[in-house]
């Protein structure tokens, strides 16, 4: 079967999670600037979790733009994606509520590190399914960046119990790291 129903699905999906992480913010009490002040890890917690969101939908996007066709294997391999992203909203709203403490620190890093290995399960199974020579296995010749962001992720979990604000900046660091789609896919379809 082709992949336009999977990319159909994740679409709605990804944009349902982005439209309940917003939901979760409530409009303050108050007209003064002063009754944001209280919203403001919350708001910062909204926007590294939308960049995330948006890192996801679009290295999903380059990644289907190379997979020709979908099995069950590789549906399922997508929900996982799909539930470890929509895990993102409570772990997102945890940690804003409570201003960064250890815990939710910790749990956004777990959610990260989930959703991170979610999606290197759905390259394996799409290398698998396509074959040894398809254009992401030549695309995907390396694991590095996935591999360092792993580490990264799991240095964050560890850390969020000691220095909670380290925890967050290798966070927003693995985002940065992935900011820019996958030059790799993009390269493989330009050969």
């Amino acid at each position: 079967m082709t992949t336009k129903r999977l990319e159909a699905f994740s679409d709605g999906v990804l944009a349902i999670i982005i439209t309940i992480m917003v939901l979760e913010m409530k409009v303050p009490e108050g007209a003064d600037f002063t009754a944001l002040k209280p919203i403001i890890p919350k708001f910062i917690s909204y926007i590294l979790s939308f960049i995330y969101i948006g890192i996801y939908w679009n290295n999903h996007h380059h990644l289907f733009h190379v997979i020709q066709k979908v099995n069950g294997k590789l549906l399922w391999a997508n929900l996982f994606l799909l539930f470890c992203l929509s895990l993102i909203p409570f772990s997102t709203g945890w940690m804003g509520e409570n201003h960064f403490d250890k815990n939710p620190v910790a749990l956004y890093g777990v959610n990260l590190f989930l959703c991170a290995l979610a999606f290197i399960l759905l390259e394996k199974s799409s290398i698998h399914y396509e074959g040894e020579n398809s254009k992401l296995k030549i695309a995907l010749k390396n694991y590095n960046k996935e591999s360092l962001s792993l580490l990264l992720y799991f240095a964050g979990v560890i850390l969020s119990y000691f220095i909670p604000i380290m925890s967050m900046l290798l966070y927003a660091g693995v985002a940065l790291l992935w900011l820019i789609p996958d030059t790799r896919i993009e390269k493989t379809l330009n050969t």
